[in-house]
C-alpha cells in the first residue's frame, strides 16, 4: 500500500475521512503534521512518522500517555497506527510560547514561571522505567558532533580524521565535567523542552495550562536538563536576568542548593550548545536545510556563557584547542554546501 494510501485507510478507520487536511509546520525531524478540520468544525492533528524513513511513533505514544497520567498536557492520543507510524492527535492549537511571547511580552515571566514549575511537578514523580539514560556518557557522545560537522563545515570541508581527534577532546573534557557536577539520570527529560514546543492553554489549570510538543526522545537523565532547554533557547534569546531567576525558581521549589544548580545547568547547557552546533550544522550540510546555519552564533554565545562558569574550566580549554568562532564567512560556506555533505565513513575497528 503506498503512504497515501496507509494514511487514507488509518482516516477513514479514525471517523476523519471527510476532514479538510492542511500542512503544519514540523520540526527537525522527517515527521511531517498535518491540521485537520472535520466538517462539523472539530479539529485534530495527523503525525506522519513513516518507518521507512527511519521514524518511529511509538515513543510518542509512550510518553504521552505517562504525561497525561500525571495530569500534564500532552496531545491526547485519539487513534494509533503503530504499524505505519500514523497517529491522530488533539490539536492543542497555535499558541506556542514564542508566538504568545511576540504578542505579550509582559507575559513572557509568567509563561516561563509555569513551564518551571510543570518540571518541579514532573521531577517529582518517577521516570518510566523503560526510558533509555541520558547520562555522563550518552551526552559526551552527542557532544561530539560539534566537532564532527560544526567544525569542518566552517571550513567549507567534509569531516575527516582530525575532526575525530578533536571529537574525542570534547567528549572527555564533557564528561568529566557532567561527572563531576551533573551525574544524576533519575529524572524524567522530555530533550526539546523550550519556547516553540509549549503551548499556552489558559483555561486550563496549575501545570495542565503548559501544552507539550516533540517529547519522543524522551530519557532518564539530570533534572537539570529541560530547565537549560528552556532558559537557553537556540531559537530565541532568553534575558540574563529572566535566566536566573528561573534557575533560583527551581532551585527554591526542589530544595537544591543554587549555586549547585547553577553549576550543573553551566554544564549541561554546555553539553547542549555543542550538540545543537553539530545538529544544526548536520541539518544545513547534510539534510539541506540551510537556515539553521542562522541560529547557529546564538547557540554559540551560549555555549561561550556557559564554559565562563568555573564548573567548565577544563571544557572551556578543550572548546578553545578544537572549535572556531563562527565568522559570516564560515557560515556562507555550510549554506553554500547545504544538502551536500554525507554522514563520515565509519572507524575502522
Amino acid at each position: 500500500m503506498s503512504r497515501n494510501g496507509a494514511i487514507a485507510a488509518f482516516l477513514d478507520r479514525a471517523g476523519w475521512r471527510e476532514a479538510a487536511r492542511a500542512p503544519l509546520a514540523g520540526d527537525a525531524s522527517r515527521r511531517r503534521y498535518e491540521r485537520l478540520t472535520a466538517p462539523g468544525g472539530a479539529r485534530a492533528v495527523l503525525m506522519d512518522a513513516a518507518p521507512d524513513l527511519g521514524e518511529d511513533v511509538r515513543p510518542f505514544l509512550h510518553i504521552a500517555r505517562h504525561l497525561a497520567g500525571l495530569g500534564l498536557s500532552p496531545p491526547a492520543i485519539l487513534a494509533a497506527d503503530e504499524a505505519h507510524g500514523l497517529a491522530l492527535i488533539e490539536d492543542l492549537g497555535d499558541d506556542l510560547y514564542a508566538r504568545v511571547v511576540a504578542r505579550r511580552p509582559e507575559a513572557e515571566s509568567a509563561l516561563y514561571e509555569a513551564a518551571v514549575d510543570l518540571l518541579v511537578a514532573l521531577h517529582g514523580h518517577a521516570p518510566p522505567a523503560d526510558l533509555p539514560a541520558y547520562g555522563p556518557a550518552e551526552m559526551a557522545d552527542r557532544a561530539r558532533l560539534a566537532a564532527l560537522w560544526y567544525r569542518p563545515g566552517l571550513a567549507g570541508r567534509s569531516p575527516g580524521d582530525a575532526d575525530e581527534d578533536a571529537a574525542a577532546i570534547l567528549a572527555r573534557a564533557t564528561r568529566a565535567a557532567i561527572e563531576a557536577h551533573a551525574p544524576g539520570h533519575a529524572a524524567t527529560v522530555l530533550r526539546d523542552y523550550h519556547a516553540e514546543n509549549l503551548l499556552w492553554l489558559p483555561g486550563r489549570q496549575g501545570t495542565a495550562r503548559v501544552g507539550l510538543l516533540d517529547f519522543q526522545d524522551a530519557a532518564r537523565g539530570h533534572p537539570a536538563y529541560d530547565l537549560v532547554s528552556l532558559v537557553q533557547d537556540a531559537r530565541r534569546d532568553v534575558s540574563p536576568d529572566l535566566h536566573d531567576a528561573m534557575i533560583a525558581r527551581y532551585a527554591a521549589a526542589t530544595g537544591r542548593p543554587e549555586p549547585e544548580v547553577q553549576a550543573a545547568c553551566a554544564v549541561l547547557g554546555a553539553q547542549r550548545a555543542l550538540r545543537i552546533l553539530g545538529v544544526f550544522a548536520r541539518l544545513a550540510l547534510r539534510d539541506g536545510k540551510p537556515a539553521y546555519a542562522g541560529l547557529i552564533p546564538r547557540v554559540w554565545g551560549l555555549l561561550q556563557r556557559d564554559i565562563a562558569h568555573p564548573a567548565c574550566a577544563d571544557l572551556a580549554e578543550a572548546v578553545a584547542r578544537t572549535l572556531p568562532a563562527p565568522d559570516a564567512a564560515g557560515l556562507d560556506r555550510i549554506r553554500a554546501r547545504a544538502g551536500t555533505v554525507a554522514d563520515p565513513a565509519p572507524a575502522a575497528p
